[in-house]
């Protein structure tokens, strides 16, 4: 007995659902993805700034002649 390509690889279609939904389900997870790196990039830049914010005085009140 050897082994074949048939034997291995059955050639079953999919569904245009079974694929609908696999396209589905694989960008959902890129989606999900990029919204938690874009979620932790906009904290790490929004703590930065308010360090920055921090560290720098007020600037002092101009007063106006009158």
């Amino acid at each position: 007995m050897t082994a074949t390509k048939q034997q291995f690889f059955k050639p079953t279609k999919v569904s245009a659902e079974a694929k609908s939904a696999q396209t589905n389900s694989i960008a959902r997870g890129i989606v999900e993805q990029e919204a938690a790196a874009r979620e932790k990039k906009t904290e790490k830049l929004r703590a930065l700034r308010m360090a920055r914010e921090a560290a720098t005085p007020a600037p002092l009140p101009v007063l106006k002649r009158k």
